[in-house]
């Protein structure tokens, strides 16, 4: 009998490695799999996104790429002047969609860690008590020893495979939604209004906003204990 690997590695130095160049009709037979969360808390995916500061009274988006502050800010950063920007830490329950977000300064791992401190705590809160798997890319601040102590002996953590977002695909998805309906969507005048804002959105999305995995209900809806800590839409 001829060991597998070998035959995969002949078949590779042919230039047939793929599944679709052996194939009669050029398909690959590998069906993807869902990621499935069972129960509120199985998982937890999370990720950051970085975005860049509004400086006080507003970016270019206000004022327009040809204005005296948007010009201001381009002979800054010729000069050597770094850009800023914001890391927008996420986490999210698999099963509910249950979200939480930080705007916070950078995307270290001591920083992931006390993220995910606060949001083990934000989530007890809802009635997830423990969470089962924790979910992220293989970014640095997943990494760290830092992140590992809050993570636990009692949580599995999952990392994706390297290049594949789609593997955590809830967590890229609510933070595709955060952009469109409120990052890009909105003009604000500062940093810690766009801050304050993420804030309110957070609350419009897990206890107003309809969610298609809730059959059109808020994620908090999805909970044993259901809806709790209600509050009134932002206006």
């Amino acid at each position: 009998m001829i060991n597998r690997r070998a035959v995969t590695r002949h078949l590779t130095k042919l230039g047939l490695g793929r599944r679709r160049f052996i194939d009669p009709v050029g398909d690959s037979n590998r069906k993807p799999r869902k990621i499935v969360a069972r129960w509120p808390g199985h998982m937890v995916h999370l990720d950051v996104k970085k975005v860049g500061r509004i400086p006080d009274g507003g970016g270019w988006r206000i004022h327009g790429r040809e204005s005296d502050q948007a010009k201001a800010a381009g002979r800054a950063k010729a000069a050597g002047a770094k850009r800023g920007y914001t890391y927008l830490h996420s986490a999210i329950d698999g099963f509910s969609r249950l979200s939480y977000t930080e705007p916070l300064s950078d995307e270290k791992g001591s920083t992931a860690a006390a993220f995910l401190a606060r949001a083990k705590v934000w989530f007890a809160t809802h009635g997830i008590t423990h969470i089962h798997r924790v979910v992220t890319d293989n970014g640095a601040c997943y990494r760290s020893a830092d992140f590992a102590r809050i993570v636990g002996h009692q949580t599995r953590h999952q990392r994706t495979r390297p290049y594949t977002p789609r593997h955590n695909g809830k967590v890229e998805r609510y933070q595709r939604i955060l952009a469109e309906e409120l990052l890009y969507a909105r003009d604000f005048s500062s940093e810690d209004a766009r801050s304050a804002a993420i804030a309110v959105w957070n609350i419009h999305y897990n206890y107003h906003r309809p969610h298609s995995r809730a059959d059109g209900l808020p994620p908090a809806s999805q909970l044993p204990a259901g809806l709790t800590n209600v509050q009134p839409s932002y206006s």
